[in-house]
């Protein structure tokens, strides 16, 4: 592993250890030649995926642009980090064992959403107004009252 500090390109394994509920390896390194600390993790991916934009471009499947995305949705929501980065694992995983290595954009919002909407119905609704591009609010408003449960009239 090269040294982000100085270039060197042996650097040694200080310690391991699991992390994201053991779906990741966190490695502490240092850098014998400049005295550099840092951390990398290690995950295991099943296939290399492929995100199909629907304006047909495509582009390689970016972990960290999903994260980001997560984030944002979760901003300032009582999720803990772990949480989020569970989620993420999760969905990875599941677009993996899709089986293809070609995945729809679409497809990946539809699994983010479904997985906002277990966690945080507000981060769900922060995800979806981007997904499904609102323009006005009340675009807002007919989303947010479909997820309402139907109030029963008063006698």
């Amino acid at each position: 592993m090269r040294c982000p500090f100085c270039g060197n390109i042996d650097t040694q394994v200080k310690d391991s250890r699991p992390a994201e509920d053991h779906v990741a390896i966190r490695r502490r390194r240092f850098c014998p030649a400049c005295g550099g600390r840092f951390t990398t993790y290690e995950r295991v991916q099943l296939r290399d995926l492929v995100v199909i934009k629907s304006n047909g471009r495509r582009e390689d499947f970016d972990r960290a642009k999903l994260e980001r995305s997560i984030r944002i949705a979760l901003q300032k929501r009582p999720v803990e980090p772990e949480r989020m980065d569970q989620m993420t694992s999760g969905i990875v995983r599941r677009l993996e064992s899709l089986g293809e290595t070609d995945i729809q954009s679409k497809t990946i919002g539809e699994i983010v959403m479904e997985a906002l909407a277990r966690i945080d119905t507000v981060a769900y609704v922060r995800f979806a107004s981007v997904y499904k591009n609102f323009q006005a609010a009340d675009d807002f408003d007919k989303f947010v009252s479909e997820l309402r449960p139907p109030t029963q009239p008063e006698e």
